[in-house]
């Protein structure tokens, strides 16, 4: 499983959104500007595409492709339309 097996550099980027988060609410604490506070959010919410990009990626290359575990995984070609697909929207 992905999530075990990248646990450390799974969580390390969770500690640096939560870093981001709290940067949030330092910003509306301290009453900043419109233009710094959506660029801090847009910030967090470019880290939260990434992380779910990055784990949704490996469960279809986990889960969905490999043949040898799961007979009747997709095709790689098929794969690769569908990552491309949730990368898009992710963005």
């Amino acid at each position: 499983m992905h999530t075990v097996r990248e646990k450390q550099k799974l969580l390390a980027r969770v500690r640096r959104m939560k870093g981001q988060v709290e940067a949030i609410e330092r910003a509306l604490e301290n009453e900043a500007g419109c233009g710094p506070v959506l660029h801090l959010i847009a910030g967090v919410r470019g880290a939260m595409a990434g992380l779910m990009a990055e784990v949704v990626e490996d469960h279809v290359r986990s889960h969905l492709v490999d043949s040898a575990a799961h007979p009747g995984a997709l095709q790689e070609e098929a794969v690769e339309q569908l990552l491309d697909v949730v990368r898009s929207y992710l963005k």
